[in-house]
């Protein structure tokens, strides 16, 4: 039963050329989520054939069996992920992470409609997140963890421009709530439709279905709109800006490790020297 168990964990991990079982299951599972996402996308059209709503149905019966197979495997066999922990608490440990997560919310949809009568077929897309998993997303630990550090390193910038944004577009918007609800009062009705219009001249969006017709209103959109291409490219800056310290602290230590190693190997060869020139000292 041992080795069933852990032949089952080597299966659901990435594959290798070398496990051809492990990328034949792989590819199954990702044909599978397409196929999902596929009729997913079809079940928005109207005027679709009477055979395709029962063929939708069943295929998406299969697929929730499938995947609740796989879920209960992967928690059976995953004492092995977590290889010094107890198996109950490895289970729970596992429950947990997000990937696991990810696998859990895949199939809930089908499942929850029995217990609360709501609709959450959208919540299928979930399962394109399962395609992390075997998208081998390791290969970009290190580069997520990077955008990770960035954010966390240029936090308190980032957070001081983003309050100077909040800050401007509740007096814009209040000022423009002021200067437009005489001209316009179905438009901006109240601070908040003020704010709306605020959000959208900041970004440089423009919708358009709010703009200001008065003289007054039309000065204050212009300036609004300038200070927004400033500001709004602030934390652009500020992300650029630790993306390129980071990248030379990443270059610092790999210099670094190279120049130790470096060091280690002249040392070693000095020793080596050492003992081929110094002659042996015992007796005869």
């Amino acid at each position: 039963m041992k080795k069933f168990k852990y032949r089952v964990f080597m299966i659901f991990k990435p594959y290798s050329n070398k496990d051809i079982i492990s990328m034949m299951f792989d590819w199954f599972i990702i044909l599978l989520i397409i196929l999902n996402i596929a009729f997913i996308i079809l079940d928005t059209f109207s005027g679709l054939p009477d055979w395709y709503a029962p063929v939708s149905h069943n295929i998406e019966i299969i697929t929730v069996i499938i995947f609740t197979i796989e879920y209960i495997l992967r928690l059976w066999t995953s004492n092995y992920i977590f290889e010094n922990t107890a198996p109950i608490k490895a289970r729970i440990k596992y429950v947990f992470s997000f990937m696991a997560l990810a696998d859990l919310f895949a199939i809930l949809p089908f499942y929850l409609p029995f217990l609360i009568p709501i609709d959450l077929r959208v919540l299928r897309m979930i399962r394109l997140f399962r395609l992390l998993r075997l998208f081998k997303v390791n290969r970009y630990t290190k580069a997520l963890s990077t955008v990770g550090n960035v954010l966390k390193r240029k936090s308190n910038q980032l957070l001081s421009s983003m309050f100077v944004v909040l800050i401007l577009m509740v007096m814009s918007s209040i000022l423009m709530y002021a200067i437009e609800n005489v001209a316009q009062p179905e438009v901006f009705e109240n601070a908040f439709s003020g704010l709306w219009w605020a959000f959208a001249t900041l970004t440089t969006v423009g919708y358009g279905d709010i703009y200001p017709i008065t003289v007054a209103g039309k000065v204050l959109g212009t300036i609004i709109a300038l200070l927004g291409i400033g500001l709004v490219a602030v934390p652009t800056g500020i992300i650029s800006a630790g993306f390129i310290e980071n990248i030379n602290d990443d270059e610092k230590e790999e210099s670094i490790k190279s120049l130790n190693c470096k060091m280690e190997n002249i040392i070693k060869s000095l020793e080596e020297l050492k003992l081929r020139i110094e002659p042996p000292t015992g007796r005869n």
